[in-house]
């Protein structure tokens, strides 16, 4: 991956579907996501279409699914697979690993194995997965990526997936607190840890805690940008200039309708590039 040649670095974008054409998400939940977006692309992408678009803008992608076969009750997509899949596109795709919190010793097998085949970071949804991050029970598998050395990237506040079904097809939005994700920081120091999304309804609370835990930052994926909290435009300017990373939420959001937004926003010059890319390469570890 040719760093300088890139002009971002999209820290959340999602796969939709594997080679075999198995979704990530049962259809009511795919055309409930794509009506509350009001997207116009493919709501369930593969790799190779993900990897196409990209390279067309000369953008690389965080790559992942969301393995929440317990939480959800339907299978998920491989991240074998898609480990497999990005070494084609390993110029602009960048592959992150999700195993199912609920299966134990299982897991964290399993975390170890996506690490040695070259998995970048993991994705945690709490509130599809339906577990709490900060529950003891938990821990071995913060300690099993941070043994690895890669980051772990948490979904935090409201989803879209669910949004204006009856019960939100029963996902529970406080497993995505942020203060949950808190706990894990403070008993975590070693562990890099991005939180997902303005927080919404808790953006100070994730503020506060990318202020005071150095070891958090937080991507501003599934949100456009001309809709951010004034709070977030405010952090972005000072406190947390190297704490605030780029991501669309792909393909619910596509980087197209996120960057015109982005260059809207009222933010100094020196903040846009790490925003962008400077932020994430460092998370990521492509930074010399």
């Amino acid at each position: 991956m040719n760093l300088d040649a890139l002009i971002a670095i999209d820290m959340h974008t999602h796969v939709g579907q594997d080679s075999d054409g198995c979704f990530a998400l049962d259809q009511e939940l795919l055309d409930a996501s794509a009506q509350y977006f009001r997207a116009d692309q493919d709501p369930a992408p593969t790799v190779a279409t993900i990897a196409e678009h990209y390279r067309e803008r000369n953008i690389a992608a965080v790559v992942f699914t969301v393995d929440a076969t317990s939480g959800m009750g339907h299978p998920a997509l491989s991240s074998e697979e898609i480990l497999d899949a990005t070494a084609e596109f390993d110029d602009v795709l960048i592959p992150f690993g999700s195993v199912d919190p609920h299966s134990g010793k299982a897991a964290v097998a399993r975390i170890r194995e996506l690490a040695r085949r070259g998995a970048k970071g993991f994705k945690f949804h709490p509130s599809m997965q339906a577990f709490e991050p900060n529950d003891p029970r938990h821990y071995p598998l913060y300690d099993a990526i941070a043994e690895a050395g890669v980051p772990v990237l948490f979904h935090t506040g409201q989803t879209g997936i669910g949004a204006g079904l009856p019960g939100g097809h029963g996902i529970k939005l406080r497993y995505s607190a942020p203060m949950l994700i808190d706990d894990v920081a403070a008993d975590f120091p070693d562990l890099t840890i991005v939180m997902a999304h303005p927080s919404v309804p808790w953006q100070d609370e994730a503020i506060s805690i990318a202020t005071h835990k150095s070891n958090v930052y937080i991507d501003l994926s599934g949100w456009r940008p001309k809709y951010f909290p004034p709070q977030i435009v405010q952090a972005a300017n000072t406190m947390l200039r190297d704490k605030f990373l780029f991501g669309s939420d792909f393909p619910a959001i596509t980087p197209d309708r996120w960057l015109a937004d982005f260059a809207e926003l009222e933010l100094r010059d020196e903040v846009r590039p790490l925003i962008l890319k400077d932020n994430a390469a460092h998370v990521l570890g492509l930074a010399t």
